[in-house]
């Protein structure tokens, strides 16, 4: 099965020092998903790899010629799965994880390193290169999110999902457009929203944050991705806080 995003496994630059790969899809919940991953080189030549997807020799090749992996980044409770095979093929890489990773990743016994947290701040391997914070407010949804100022660039995962029809079979067309996840008006999941329910002034406050780093270019980790008007974009997906 075709994403609507190939060539998978495949870096694609889209700025100065930072690339994305589009991969396969993985099952949530019997719902295929595609997948992407962000890599950003710091300033000191290694790679910092957001969402690492299902790795394979294509991707690994391309990637040991851009610099060395010293980052592997799990931003949500719902995004590690591929973190293990990064760090097995480079042990030397530091696995960050946002709160609640590595709960889920040992309520379903998938194996996982962790070696640092992440917190609301950067720490010193990209401090003034990535800006980061945690948005809090939900019960079980706690994503770290990152600008990339040098590019403009701010990478989210599932805070926003924005599916294009022309991927998907006719069953996901109708759930995607009920969950208000459809491309071009994707905005953050009717489930994930819910769980923000009493919290919204502190999601509220995290996408002002977004806002005010002022992107030109927002990343997601499903479906179409936005490359320009960034700012209009959080300001659409998320009108239902304001």
């Amino acid at each position: 099965m075709t994403t609507g995003y190939e060539p998978l496994n495949t870096l694609k630059p889209i700025g100065p020092d930072i690339w994305i790969a589009d991969g396969p899809h993985i099952s949530f919940y019997g719902l295929p998903f595609p997948t992407r991953m962000t890599v950003v080189r710091l300033d000191d030549g290694g790679l910092w790899v957001h969402s690492p997807i299902k790795p394979d020799d294509k991707l690994i090749a391309q990637i040991n010629k851009i610099g060395p992996v010293r980052h592997l980044i799990g931003p949500n409770w719902i995004h590690y799965a591929s973190l293990h095979d990064w760090k097995t093929r480079y042990p030397a890489a530091l696995v960050w994880v946002a709160p609640g990773v590595e709960a889920r990743a040992a309520k379903h016994n998938v194996p996982l390193t962790v070696d640092e947290h992440l917190i609301d701040t950067a720490p010193d391997a990209w401090a003034g290169q990535l800006d980061q914070m945690i948005v809090r407010g939900s019960k079980i949804h706690h994503e770290a999110v990152f600008y990339h100022a040098h590019s403009k660039t701010l990478i989210l995962t599932d805070l926003i999902e924005n599916f294009e029809r022309r991927t998907l079979p006719w069953w996901m067309r109708i759930l995607t457009k009920f969950a208000r996840i459809q491309h071009p008006d994707g905005q953050m999941p009717i489930d994930m929203r819910q769980t923000f329910n009493g919290h919204r002034e502190q999601l509220r406050k995290a996408v002002e944050q977004m806002i005010a780093w002022g992107p030109e270019r927002v990343i997601l980790a499903h479906g179409h991705w936005y490359q320009r008007d960034g700012v209009a974009e959080l300001k659409r997906a998320f009108r239902f806080l304001f």
